[in-house]
């Protein structure tokens, strides 16, 4: 019974799948969130991230560290560190958006 419920999940995996659909094609806007955002800011989303998330993200992004390298100082595999950083970008890529949204808002605010 167990192997039938699980097999049936992995078949109909796509249907329990909720994404707002705002987002899911969405990238941010890389120039505007350049112009507007400081060094400040953009230490804060990281900030943000979850902490196995950030710490993969800073050795590999900010502190040049190889995946292999980041494997051996926090003993995981190096595929542990390669998606640890690809879901720190999905992160900080919808964080990105929420900022852009924010500034949007805020300078339609203001103009208006």
């Amino acid at each position: 019974m167990v192997n039938e419920a699980l097999s049936y999940i992995r078949k109909n995996k796509s249907m329990y799948l909720e994404v707002e659909i705002e987002k899911a094609d969405r990238e941010p806007d890389y120039s505007q969130v350049q112009d507007q955002l400081e060094v400040e800011d953009l230490q804060k989303l990281i900030d943000r991230l979850p902490s196995g998330y950030k710490t993969v993200f800073n050795l590999y992004a900010i502190e040049g560290f190889s995946h292999k390298e980041i494997a051996a100082q926090l003993g995981v595999s190096e595929n542990t560190s390669k998606s640890q950083l690809s879901r720190a970008r999905g992160h900080l890529k919808n964080l990105l958006i929420e900022a852009e949204d924010y500034l949007n808002d805020k300078k339609v605010r203001y103009e208006g």
